[in-house]
């Protein structure tokens, strides 16, 4: 895996562009993400499947595929 860029705060990578492939952001480092392979969209798909399936009914969570996410620190939640 190649470093494209490190020492930047995540506040500046979220600010950068879209790219393709996409990158990843990594212990402060950002790194281009690699293409995955059949096992690892089979494995996606499995996890999302079972996660979905015991916490869709209570509507405890949802997961999805492929969808880029961000969270607030802890530090900011509580």
């Amino acid at each position: 895996m190649v470093i494209l860029s490190s020492n930047l705060s995540l506040t500046e990578f979220l600010q950068l562009p879209e790219t393709k492939p996409a990158n990843e952001y990594i212990d402060a480092k950002i790194y281009q993400k690699p293409m995955p392979q059949g096992k690892h969209s089979r494995i996606q798909t499995r996890l999302s499947t079972e996660i979905n399936q015991v916490s869709e009914p209570e509507q405890k969570a949802l997961a999805l595929t492929e969808l880029r996410c961000t969270f607030e620190p802890y530090s900011r939640l509580g």
